[in-house]
């Protein structure tokens, strides 16, 4: 009897290990810039819960607007790595989770994180 209920509990354990999901591979939370559009208007440019280690390229200041964006913001859990050029490119700055920023001076078209 006792070695039917220990087998239990150890099927049962295992069961309850293969059943949890593998932890996703994405940031929580959201990565924001300011940039102004082809227009002339100034616009604020997000990413909600971005995949971790996939390089974006940063909407409103690709390869079409000539202006880079700025002021980067990551309010991600994750380290986010942001870059002068598109295709995570060209010189890079880091920004901390939560609380990571930088000024109108930093310029960016792109980030990854991670």
């Amino acid at each position: 009897m006792r070695l039917r209920s220990a087998f239990t509990a150890v099927l049962g354990a295992a069961l309850l290990l293969v059943a949890v999901p593998a932890s996703a591979s994405a940031a929580s939370g959201r990565f924001l810039y300011e940039y102004v559009t082809v227009e002339g208007y100034e616009a604020t440019g997000f990413l909600n819960d971005p995949a971790d280690d996939q390089c974006f390229n940063l909407p409103g200041v690709g390869q079409e607007n000539p202006e880079p964006g700025h002021s980067p913001r990551n309010r991600t859990d994750a380290w986010a790595t942001v870059f002068a050029d598109t295709d995570c490119e060209g010189p890079s700055f880091r920004l901390r989770p939560h609380t990571g920023g930088a000024s109108e001076r930093l310029k960016v078209r792109s980030v990854v994180f991670g």
